[in-house]
């Protein structure tokens, strides 16, 4: 059984990108905890966790070796202080919400719809974009960028440009 794919996207609550808030502690106390994770699922079928709370009590809990690795990627993320957000991969989302993962404008998102190049589906009068159609597109967008740079660095190289 393949594992769940986790996508980490930036944090957003009503409209404004929250950082993760996290001292130097608790970021050591998430790669310690997924370390630990990734080890006992690497050496055996671990099932199951066990917590203590404040009162020493040692409750074992249950997990699918699944779930496990889902929340050792989430505290992987954390650990590096990189904001996260976990979404099911069927979920849609607003051109609105689509742009502002984007980081770009609304009109941008409607444009890339209009032009074929960002599928979507209309519910009533709205366009609803596939979460994981979002993360495709974003992917390219990135590629593109990177290609670019690439393209630009080898004609700085190619005038004597270097840095």
């Amino acid at each position: 059984m393949a594992a769940p794919e986790v996508r980490m996207s930036t944090l957003e609550r009503n409209g404004e990108i929250m950082p993760p808030v996290m001292s130097a502690q608790d970021a050591e106390m998430a790669r310690a905890a997924q370390r630990c994770i990734m080890a006992a699922l690497d050496h055996s079928r671990a099932a199951s966790i066990m917590l203590t709370d404040d009162e020493g009590n040692q409750p074992v809990i249950q997990v699918p070796p699944q779930a496990l690795k889902v929340i050792a990627q989430v505290l992987g993320a954390m650990s590096e202080r990189r904001p996260i957000v976990v979404m099911p991969s069927k979920q849609e989302v607003s051109t609105v919400e689509a742009a502002n993962f984007l980081n770009v404008s609304r009109p941008f998102v409607i444009k890339e719809i209009e032009q074929g190049r960002l599928p979507y589906r209309m519910v009533g009068t709205h366009r609803r974009i596939a979460f994981n159609d979002l993360m495709q597109y974003a992917e390219k967008m990135r590629a593109c960028q990177q290609s670019a740079l690439d393209r630009m660095a080898e004609n700085a190289h190619e005038l004597g440009l270097d840095y």
